[in-house]
């Protein structure tokens, strides 16, 4: 394994005497591949978050979320995950063209524990693995670099039974994203969105930001 903490962090662990606590944590915890236990874990998640950087260096955090299995560990070294349709910013995979370095971050909010992975990515826009997500428009290919448990004691117990009700269904079809159904962007989404938000009824921007305090997302 190559060298894991940066010279800043090293900086840090010197000014509060942790360097020998981070390195005894390093040793136990840190490897270079996902073990069994560690694959089943990730591939009985329905959500994660996902850190990336852009060519200004800026970090981007992104919440991607499923039905479970959407996120696979196909072997110790490998996980892919989709990307469904969004807002058309492609930040996070636009990032991951550019940059390649990301992070993975799971988390159990029901028994809680977390799993940090990072390592180098690159995006899938045709072939079997494709054709394996129905409704995605890419696919994320991560090779891992490093793995590690994070203590899970400042992770508040919630109840997460339920999905997402724009999570792909089989057939790759999906409901029109409430916001696309706002007057402001009728004019830059797709004909096929359009004549959908047309039938479903335009709205203000004000109706979609009550929706949305209210939790209604349909």
């Amino acid at each position: 394994m190559g060298e894991f903490y940066t010279d800043s962090q090293r900086k840090l662990q010197t000014e509060f005497d942790t360097t020998d606590l981070a390195d005894r944590i390093k040793d136990a915890t840190v490897t270079e591949e996902l073990s069994e236990l560690q694959e089943a874990f990730i591939n009985s998640r329905n959500m994660f978050y996902l850190s990336t950087v852009d060519e200004l260096g800026y970090p981007s955090c992104s919440y991607k979320g499923g039905s479970i299995g959407f996120v696979r560990a196909i072997d110790s070294k490998t996980i892919v995950f989709p990307s469904y349709d969004g807002n058309g910013m492609y930040m996070s995979t636009g990032n991951i063209q550019a940059m390649s370095k990301i992070g993975l971050l799971f988390i159990d909010f029901q028994t809680p524990q977390r799993l940090r992975v990072r390592g180098e990515a690159k995006c899938i826009k045709d072939g079997p693995i494709l054709d394996s997500y129905p409704g995605a428009d890419l696919v994320v290919e991560l090779t891992i670099s490093n793995v590690w448990v994070n203590c899970p004691r400042y992770i508040h117990q919630m109840d997460l039974g339920n999905e997402s009700p724009y999570t792909p269904a089989q057939d790759g079809k999906f409901p029109l994203a409430l916001w696309k159904r706002v007057d402001l962007v009728q004019d830059v989404i797709t004909d096929k969105d359009r004549a959908e938000a047309e039938a479903l009824g335009i709205i203000t921007i004000d109706e979609y930001e009550a929706n949305v305090a209210a939790g209604t997302l349909l």
